[in-house]
């Protein structure tokens, strides 16, 4: 929760969460979930914000002008880009309802499952390049993972308004369920043999990328079907873990086009 003292600086505004930044902000008003209010700095009603100003007033969605030095304490962002809009809080949903949305688009199921990622700016890397791949959900665990907060939703580019996101107790009880329903878990490890592009990923995947610092938790790793590797041809060992997701998730979307 947020408070700005009335007695300093006349205004109070308690809230649950915030997305920051111009295209992120635009995203929200386009993709119609709740927005309590937008907050816009006085002196930038020029270019994108008065885009903003405009589909919020088309939306019925209260605009505030507040000066530029309030509003950029209020941000949680470093550059909120004069512009930042009070919501409800993430609305995650579950695991089925992340299983019927393939069954919707009746397509093949296409999973990310991330093993404790912990820099919001990677999950937001992550969901950005999750979204334009066609992935169908993310699902990450509720204990050592960061949450979705506007740090996350402006990495994301807006992005996280159109991801389905679970947040579930326990990543092991649910990749069993997800094999229980037909789903096959490719795991990425680099200890394996197995080069990310030589397996079929065609069906019903699970794609899981693991922690920034130490990769896929043992339990995680033991539950997956098949572990996968992307080759390192230099002196580097290791990929950043958005980089590594991306890579993944358009193989699956190569083979996919290929069949």
């Amino acid at each position: 929760m947020f408070i700005i003292n009335r007695k300093e600086n006349k205004m109070e505004e308690n809230y649950l969460d915030q997305i920051e930044g111009r295209n992120s902000v635009m995203e929200l008003l386009e993709s119609g979930k709740d927005i309590n209010k937008i907050y816009v700095a006085k002196g930038e009603k020029h270019g994108s914000i008065n885009k903003i100003i405009a589909k919020a007033k088309e939306n019925k969605i209260v605009t505030v002008e507040i000066e530029k030095t309030k509003l950029y304490k209020m941000a949680q962002t470093k550059n909120c880009q004069g512009v930042i809009a009070i919501v409800p809080p993430f609305d995650y949903c579950s695991v089925d309802d992340i299983l019927n949305e393939a069954k919707r688009k009746k397509e093949k199921t296409f999973i990310l499952i991330l093993d404790g990622i912990e820099d919001p700016h990677n999950l937001g890397s992550i969901i950005r390049t999750a979204e334009t791949a066609g992935v169908h959900g993310i699902i990450i665990p509720k204990r050592r993972a960061t949450l979705v907060n506007s740090t996350v939703n402006k990495t994301s580019a807006g992005a996280t308004n159109f991801m389905k996101i679970a947040r579930v107790n326990n990543l092991n009880e649910t990749i069993k369920y997800l094999k229980d329903n037909d789903v096959w878990i490719y795991g990425t490890d680099m200890d394996t043999e197995t080069i990310y592009y030589d397996e079929d990923m065609t069906g019903n995947v699970a794609i899981v990328i693991g922690s920034e610092g130490f990769g896929m938790s043992r339990l995680v790793k033991e539950n997956c079907d098949f572990l996968i590797k992307i080759p390192m041809k230099g002196k580097i060992t290791s990929l950043n873990a958005s980089v590594s997701a991306g890579i993944v998730m358009y193989e699956v979307v190569k083979q996919r086009q290929m069949k």
